[in-house]
């Protein structure tokens, strides 16, 4: 499975005062930088929300932890081709263990000029306290 990220970000944090690249309006500092860091997520939306700042900024290692391990691909690599430039939540929903995040994500393929965006909604589920992607509806 691949997914695109800017190559000239790759493992790379914003200073912590600029504004998170999930679009949330917090800092990254208050928003998905702790969630990156290792600190759970308290809602699917924050998880969708780190999930796609680590698209955005190359960070493999968060995207597979975040990952339930019964719905992990076995392997996951990064496409260097595209840059992940805006997310858009459209609704939330969670209930007890279990939340969906619908939202569509806008990339730009910087050699062509190219863009478009991934519209889907995500499933999520609780375990032990820690929020984990399940999977996901393109639509």
């Amino acid at each position: 499975m691949s997914f695109g990220s800017a190559a000239a970000r790759r493992g790379r944090r914003p200073p912590p005062a600029v504004p998170c690249p999930c679009g949330s309006g917090h800092t990254f500092s208050a928003c998905c930088g702790p969630v990156l860091e290792g600190a759970s997520a308290p809602s699917p939306e924050a998880l969708m929300r780190s999930r796609f700042t680590a698209f955005a900024l190359g960070d493999l290692a968060h995207l597979q932890s975040s990952w339930h391990p019964t719905t992990r691909p076995q392997s996951l690599a990064l496409d260097d081709a595209s840059e992940w430039r805006r997310l858009d939540v459209i609704r939330t929903h969670q209930e007890g263990t279990r939340g969906t995040v619908e939202f569509r994500a806008h990339w730009r393929d910087p050699a062509s000029g190219a863009t478009g965006e991934l519209h889907e909604v995500s499933r999520f589920r609780q375990f032990s306290g820690r929020w984990f992607y399940v999977d996901g509806e393109i639509e």
